[in-house]
């Protein structure tokens, strides 16, 4: 898909109309007569609604703009000139091919140049990205650059090891299979030690 297509593609999502939420229950309904139960019995008569209020907080990312957080920053260093770094973040997303669960930690480090932000905030700008439908390896590059270019630092680091349901659940079923990726800018780039020495701090 070239720039322009992906343009048009992304221009026609934000202007078409949001299901209703009862259309949203309908389809749940329609799913799981598809599957071959019954959505009328008495087990499932309120799984619609349940299901459309996970998808709510599943994907609240959508509503969410990661800067907004990370638009407020500190700017008096006061002479720290080290990495900052974040460990463990939990991710909880699910991979847009499937829409099934992928689980993990996030490990997001920058070095600061002349501001900071507060370290929830970094853990926010995950949480954000992860709210959505996603690729583990779009995900990694998003979260990299909403940093650099709020921030504005001498570079970013981010690394995410995670398990796929997708992976685990059906397909190949292969359940203690892992998937890390990581992205580099800046210092941890060009900067060999440096990336390594992340890299060992995140354990890997």
């Amino acid at each position: 898909m070239d720039a322009v297509t992906k343009g048009k593609a992304k221009a026609d999502l934000q202007t078409s109309k949001r299901p209703s939420r009862d259309e949203a229950e309908d389809a749940v309904r329609t799913l799981i007569a598809w599957a071959g139960d019954d959505p009328k019995r008495e087990g499932l008569i309120d799984t619609p609604g349940r299901v459309v209020e996970a998808y709510e907080e599943w994907f609240k990312g959508y509503g969410e703009d990661p800067n907004t957080y990370l638009s407020r920053v500190f700017d008096d260093v006061k002479g720290y000139d080290d990495i900052v770094m974040l460990r463990d973040i939990d991710v909880e997303s699910h991979c847009e091919h499937h829409i099934a669960p992928f689980l993990g930690k996030a490990f997001v480090a920058y070095m600061p140049l002349d501001r900071v932000v507060g370290i929830s905030k970094i853990a926010r700008v995950v949480e954000i990205y992860a709210k959505r439908l996603q690729t583990q390896e779009t995900m990694t590059s998003q979260i990299l650059h909403a940093i650099q270019d709020s921030l504005a630092p001498m570079g970013v680091a981010v690394l995410i090891d995670a398990k796929h349901e997708c992976m685990t659940t059906r397909g190949v079923h292969h359940p203690n299979v892992s998937t890390i990726t990581t992205q580099f800018s800046g210092v941890f780039k060009t900067d060999k030690e440096l990336r390594e020495r992340f890299l060992r701090l995140a354990g890997r």
